[in-house]
Parts: C-alpha cells; structure tokens; sequence
C-alpha cells in the first residue's frame, strides 16, 4: 500500500472515530482506618450468623426462608438471564455456518415443441464472520459479562435480606409474644384489684370512685391484649410469605429473655466495600457500562465482514452436478445515520454517570449502615441494662404499693400509679431488648452477612 493510500485510510479511520463522550467524574472513597464507633470485642461473623441467636426455630425458618422465598427465585431467574446474554454476546465473535436446500421442477418446450421437464436442485453451505477489528463485540462480550456478574451479587444481597428479614421478623415476633404475656399478667392483676375494690366499696371502707378507676384500668389493659394479639397475628402472616408459604401460626422456640446476643462481628472499614454484595452489584454494574460506551463509540468505526458459500447444483439435464462456490467481503462504514449512533453513545454515556453515582451512593450507604449498626447495638445494649434496673425498683415499688393498700394504709390511685409505671417499664424494657436483638441482625448485614466477597455460580460462564 503507498504511502498516500496508508494516509487516506488512516484519516477515514480516524473521521469515523466518533465524538467524545464526556462523563462525570466521581471523587474515589477513602475509608477511615477505623470506625466512629468503638466495635469492642468482636468475633469473626459465619455465613449462617443467625445460628447465634440460640434458637433453631430461627435457624429453621431463615433456612426454610433461603430455599424457598420468591425474591430468592427471581434474582435466580434473572442471574440465568444474564448468563444466556453472556454465550449470546460470545458468540458473536464466532463464526456462523448455515445450510441451505433449494430445489425446483419445470416443465418447458424444447426447440423442437416437445415439453421437457426438468427438476433441480442445489444444496449449499454458507459461512460469515465479522472480523472485531476495532473491538467492538469484545466490549458487548465484557459487557454481558459484567452484567451477568451484577446478576449474581444482586442474588446474593437477595439472600442475605431475605435472611435478614425473616430473623429480625422472628425477633419481632418472640417480642410480641412477650409483650402479650406481660399484658395477661397485667390484666389478671388488675381483675385481682377490681375484686378487691369492689370488696372494699361493698363493705363501706373504700367510696366508689375506686372501684370506678380500678373498672377503667381494668378494661385499659385488656384493650392491649387484642391489639397484640392483631400484630402477632400480622407477624406471623409475613414470616409464612417470606418462606414462601400461605399464611399459618408460626412455631416458637427459645424465648426473647433467653435469646443470645450474638458478639459483633469484627472487620474494618478497608474491608467492608469488598465485604458487600450490593457493592460488588454496583461495581459490576459500573464495569458494565463502561463497556457499553466503548461499544458505542466503536460503532462509528468501520466494520469488515467476510463471507464464502460452497455446494453443487443438480439437474436432471445434466450428467454430473456443478460445483459452485463464492467468497468475498465487505467493509462497511457509517457515513450519516441521522445522529442514531450518536444519541446512543451520549445515552451510553449518562447511562454510565448512573451507574457511577449510584455505586457511590451503595458505597456511602455501606458505610453508613455499619456506623449506624454499631452505635445502635451499643446504645441499645445500655438502654436495656438500664430498662431492667428500673422495672426491678418499679416491681419493689408496686409491691410495697399493694401492701399498703390492702392494709389500708394508701389509697388506691397509689397502688394503681405503681402498676401504670411497672407496666410501661415492662413493655418499653421488652421493645428495647428485641430492638436490640434486631440491631444484630442489621449489622450483621451491614456487615455482609459473612459475604466471601467473590461472585460465583457453578453454571456461569468462564
């Protein structure tokens, strides 16, 4: 080729390179070498970290929750989606090999007037391939790839708040039960004082104020018994959909006061965006469009495309069958689409900045999660500490209250202030210790929920 000619090409080359594509620039995150919150003593977090809790009615329902939940199933479904994209986009660098049949009978005259008939036919091969001169599939191919990969992490962050979810439910659950055993105490405890004041205004030591307060008590609490008895009703339903079953009562396993509390989980914060599978989901998303844009821009660029077709052509007019064959190629350059491949490659593009803003947000939101876990798990831990000191010295306070009541040393707004306040303290000191029990399971997931960190599927490709 001369040098004029070498010239020429470059310069069609270059004015089919397309325009650039201008993207935003995200500021990269520096973790900090430790977190806001002092962790204390840690331990190391396993994959199954809802075995902690001590409960195998638990580890039983988020298994159960695992296997057969429907989200699960559908970011199952979409992982093998992107998979079959992946060997569609692969196999766009292969060649393709088709066959043909074509056949045909006639019946004509001759020179002579006599009809002839005549019957043909023609099998034949063909072969086309499109040379990736500038790269082009290969970008569609990563990009499928990286698609597929964010696929599998989305599946996986599935996983692990479907896990979530069912425990912290179960938690929540054990804590209205708790909550309703204090309320049936509370109200046979308060029937007792509607006994007694009825006693004592029957036989003249007591005016019927009291036993007007003690009837109004009395039916205050055994309103609480049905409302939480609604919302366990409720927790029950949504614990069966999040195992995939129809609503059914729930089993029980160890109770809220004897739930474990599980140690927090060790790891820094240089770990935590590798630790993610929502992270590695952003990542992967954002590798993907990377080379989306690549592709579009290399779609200005010329494509070469090559092609051959060999068979033979049968005739019962001729002794032997003709052997035919063709090879050839061809180069095809955009020259004006109407601005089509360039609106897509700005589309590329700002599909791009999304998927680079919105890693940033996940990974902000990582970061974010664990310090709020952390400080949670601690703040709650001595709010429950706390909560059982001040039920201990309202439950000394309501029995010295009974005491003198019966003895007829106070009255009865005495007695019943202290059951008021010891009630409160009971239903305020149970929510602050599922709470805190749920706060585990947040920063478990916070966390990563024991997360290896790398996207795998047996059946994926290479």
């Amino acid at each position: 080729m001369s040098r004029r000619a070498t010239v020429l090409l470059a310069m069609a080359v270059s004015a089919c390179a397309g325009p650039t594509v201008k993207t935003a620039t995200v500021a990269p995150l520096a973790p900090a070498p430790a977190w806001r919150t002092d962790p204390g003593p840690v331990a190391p977090l396993d994959r199954t970290w809802w075995q902690g809790f001590g409960d195998p009615v638990l580890t039983e329902l988020v298994e159960r929750a695992l296997a057969n939940n429907t989200d699960i199933g559908v970011a199952v479904a979409r992982v093998r989606e992107a998979r079959a994209n992946v060997a569609v986009a692969r196999s766009q660098l292969l060649p393709t090999l088709d066959a043909s049949l074509s056949g045909a009978r006639s019946r004509e005259v001759d020179a002579f007037g006599q009809p002839e008939k005549q019957t043909a036919g023609e099998p034949k091969l063909q072969v086309a391939y499109e040379v990736d001169l500038f790269g082009r599939l290969a970008d569609q191919r990563s990009a499928a790839r990286d698609a597929y990969l964010a696929s599998a992490a989305a599946r996986d962050a599935v996983r692990l708040s479907v896990a979530g979810a069912t425990a912290s439910g179960y938690l929540t659950l054990r804590g209205l039960d708790a909550r309703l055993e204090v309320a049936r105490s509370t109200l046979a405890a308060r029937a007792e004082s509607l006994r007694i004041a009825r006693s004592r205004v029957e036989h003249g030591y007591s005016p019927k104020l009291e036993l007007e307060q003690a009837q109004a008590e009395y039916e205050a609490t055994a309103q609480i018994v049905p409302q939480i008895a609604l919302a366990i009703a409720r927790a029950e339903d949504a614990l069966s959909v999040l195992t995939g079953a129809l609503p059914v009562a729930t089993a029980r396993g160890t109770t809220l006061d004897r739930l474990v509390a599980p140690p927090v989980p060790e790891g820094l914060p240089s770990e935590l965006l590798r630790r993610r599978p929502d992270v590695a989901q952003a990542e992967y998303q954002l590798a993907a469009s990377d080379s989306s844009l690549a592709a579009a821009r290399k779609r200005f660029l010329p494509q070469l495309r090559l092609g051959a077709a060999g068979g033979a052509a049968f005739s019962t007019l001729l002794t032997n069958p003709i052997t035919v064959w063709s090879l050839g190629g061809s180069v095809l350059a955009p020259l004006f689409q109407g601005g089509r491949l360039t609106a897509q490659a700005d589309a590329a593009g700002a599909q791009r900045d999304q998927a680079a803003f919105a890693y940033r947000r996940v990974a902000l939101g990582a970061f974010r999660d664990v310090e709020d876990g952390l400080a949670a798990v601690h703040r709650l831990d001595e709010q429950v500490a706390s909560g059982e000191r001040q039920r201990a010295a309202l439950a000394e306070g309501l029995r010295l209250a009974t005491n003198r009541y019966r003895e007829g040393y106070s009255p009865y707004l005495e007695q019943l202030d202290a059951q008021r306040g010891l009630l409160g303290a009971q239903l305020a000191l149970i929510q602050t210790r599922s709470d805190a029990l749920a706060a585990r399971v947040q920063l478990y997931q916070a966390m990563g929920g024991g997360w290896s960190g790398v996207v795998t599927d047996r059946d994926g490709p290479e």
